[in-house]
C-alpha cells in the first residue's frame, strides 16, 4: 500500500542514451565501473539495470537520473554527490576561498615589486 508504481522503464536504454550524450567514452566507464565494454553493451539491453549501478554512471558522467527514472525520486539525493569529486557543491566555497587568498596574495606581492 505504501509503495509506489512505476510503469516499467527500460534502464538500460535511458543510461546508454545519457552515456552517449555525456560523451564519455564507454570504455572508460567500464574501467572507472571495475567492468568490461562487453557488460556494458549488455547492461545497455538490460531493462532492470539495479539502481546502484544507474548512480555510479551517473557520478561518473555526471547526470541527474531522477528526472528519466522515477525510482529516484524516493531516494536521498544527498547519496547521488560522489565524496571523492572535489567540484561537488560542498567544496565550491572550499575552492573560492582558495582562489581568494590566492588572489589577495598576489595583489600584495605586486605592491611590494611596484615600490622597489
Amino acid at each position: 500500500m505504501g509503495e509506489e508504481f512505476y510503469p516499467m522503464q527500460h534502464r538500460g536504454e535511458i543510461a546508454e542514451q545519457a552515456i552517449r550524450q555525456s560523451g564519455f567514452p564507454i570504455t572508460v566507464i567500464a574501467k572507472r565501473l571495475g567492468k568490461s565494454r562487453r557488460w556494458m553493451y549488455l547492461m545497455f539491453d538490460n531493462p532492470q539495470v539495479d539502481i546502484d549501478t544507474i548512480l555510479a554512471i551517473g557520478r561518473i558522467i555526471h547526470h541527474d537520473f531522477s528526472s528519466e527514472i522515477k525510482e529516484l525520486n524516493t531516494i536521498n539525493h544527498s547519496v547521488l554527490i560522489d565524496p571523492r569529486d572535489k567540484y561537488n557543491d560542498q567544496s565550491k566555497e572550499y575552492w573560492k576561498n582558495k582562489y581568494l587568498k590566492l588572489l589577495e596574495d598576489y595583489n600584495e606581492l605586486l605592491k611590494k615589486v611596484n615600490k622597489e
